[in-house]
């Protein structure tokens, strides 16, 4: 069974920084444009980053210049790191796998993020 497990969430203070991890399959990492989402209470899930297989990335907004998507093709993990962090960030953040070429995509459980101020 294909599976994302995300790691690295926790609480920090605002300004502090946190490395989000998420280690894929090896089917799935190879042939996915992995992403991180995430969802604050009674918001709409939105994109955070996303990089291809290739290595190129894309950042949504609120991803601000202030997180950098990264991936490790040797041990199927991709991270996100993020800085300046404020506690509009607060939220579960998810790692997400979409089969290039195809509507497959996957889901990890999710990472919560807690910033206080």
């Amino acid at each position: 069974q294909e599976q994302l497990v995300e790691s690295g969430g926790g609480e920090v203070q605002a300004g502090g920084s946190l490395r989000l991890s998420c280690e894929a399959s090896r089917r799935i990492f190879s042939l996915s444009t992995i992403g991180w989402y995430r969802q604050a209470p009674g918001k709409q899930r939105e994109l955070v980053a996303s990089i291809t297989a290739a290595g190129s990335t894309n950042y949504g907004t609120s991803a601000e210049g202030r997180f950098t998507i990264s991936r490790d093709n040797r041990r199927n993990m991709v991270y996100l790191r993020t800085d300046s962090l404020k506690p509009e960030d607060t939220a579960i953040y998810y790692c997400n796998a979409k089969l290039v070429r195809t509507p497959i995509e996957y889901w990890g459980q999710g990472t919560q993020v807690t910033v206080s101020s």
